[in-house]
């Protein structure tokens, strides 16, 4: 086991909303678990769809001017997966053989392609173990 941890974009936006006290409590410790380790990870996407529930969807708006400062202290020194063709070729397989969505297929990709032992996510079916990872809710 590498110890490896990837954290989905919903514990992201936790970190940064504070209408759910009891999540970002939850999700600052994993965020903190995750830069003090060196073990947590996100990937390109994960960095898309936390500026676009930030800046346009979330319960907590910002400004981009806003944003900004929290995405370069606290995600892009995890953004360690990029977007490729093998994280894309994997994502298509896990859509077709496990019938994931596929934005959740390109999550659980990039997790397997950075290494992970565990996938942090709200949204996935908890306990699950996919090619070697297992999906964990923090929050259950």
């Amino acid at each position: 086991m590498s110890g490896r941890f990837f954290l989905d974009t919903n514990i992201l936006v936790y970190a940064v909303d504070a209408s759910n006290p009891t999540k970002q409590t939850k999700a600052i410790q994993l965020v903190v678990e995750a830069h003090q380790s060196g073990q947590g990870i996100v990937s390109y996407q994960v960095v898309q769809e936390w500026f676009s529930v930030m800046i346009r969807k979330g319960a907590v708006l910002l400004e981009m001017e806003q944003a900004l400062p929290v995405y370069r202290r606290l995600i892009e020194p995890l953004w360690r997966i990029q977007s490729s063709r093998q994280v894309l070729d994997l994502a298509i397989e896990l859509q077709v053989a496990e019938s994931f969505s596929w934005w959740d297929s390109l999550v659980i990709s990039a997790a397997i392609h950075g290494g992970c032992d565990r996938l942090l996510s709200e949204d996935l079916q908890d306990g699950r173990e996919i090619r070697g990872l297992l999906i964990s809710n923090p929050f259950a």
